[in-house]
């Protein structure tokens, strides 16, 4: 008899998600159906990270699980965001999923958000990074020789945009910035490790700049994140 918990696994393709991923596939009473992964109908890139489809699609087939993308408008609202998920959670319980694993870290209203919406048609979270100190993490991560690229900053951090992610580069950044980018101050886009099958190929392309209004509750911008006039500044690296 399986008495394994079936889940889906909420992959945004950095560094949490990879050491989130990392945890659960040791676990022996986790079994993983599908990574779920949403991504912005009008670019073709996942949601707020802007990595390309193509990427996110090799970085699924170097893991080895299925990937379903949930495909969302350009800044969709509350609204229409939390309809299609909720379609999509319902037709995952059909299919037997019990559980929906994220890699949040600390941010106490997003891990309330996902749960109530997780609740609403009988599913449960699963957070394998909770309340782990940030600073130990990206330790692990880089010792389990993990390598992650820094795809999407916040404005002030134009600098560390499309940079790999060393000890060095940690330890260089300023110190109200969260070295695991909890707060939402930056992404990344992980391609070599232990989790990974063979390396993810890619090479840089432009920089890019773009504003978005105030962040979406569903904590793609970080539920954290201010900035005046209720707009944010994000730099982004283009992979190709």
């Amino acid at each position: 008899m399986n008495n394994k918990k079936l889940c889906i696994f909420n992959w945004s393709g950095g560094k949490d998600s990879t050491l989130a991923l990392h945890y659960a596939l040791q676990d022996p009473e986790i079994e993983i159906k599908y990574l779920i992964t949403t991504v912005t109908e009008k670019y073709n890139r996942v949601s707020m990270h802007g990595v390309r489809e193509s990427l996110l699609i090799k970085q699924a087939e170097s893991i080895g699980i299925p990937l379903i993308q949930i495909r969302l408008p350009d800044m969709p609202d509350m609204e229409t965001y939390d309809r299609m998920m909720y379609e999509r959670l319902t037709a995952f319980k059909a299919e037997g999923i019990t559980h929906s694993i994220f890699g949040d870290i600390f941010l106490e209203d997003l891990r309330k958000y996902r749960e109530e919406k997780l609740s609403e048609v009988g599913l449960q979270a699963i957070f394998p990074l909770w309340g782990k100190n940030t600073n130990l993490l990206i330790d692990e991560f880089l010792k389990l020789n993990y390598k992650t690229i820094i795809v999407c900053a916040q404005q002030k951090l134009k600098y560390i945009c499309g940079e790999v992610i060393t000890g060095d580069l940690i330890q260089s950044l300023p110190v109200d910035i969260d070295p695991c980018g909890e707060n939402g101050e930056f992404h990344t886009f992980a391609f070599e490790g232990p989790i990974f099958k063979n390396k993810i190929n890619f090479e840089l392309g432009e920089m890019v700049f773009r504003t978005y209004n105030t962040p979406n509750q569903n904590g793609d911008l970080g539920a954290n994140s201010e900035d005046v006039n209720n707009e944010l500044g994000f730099w982004y690296s283009d992979l190709i």
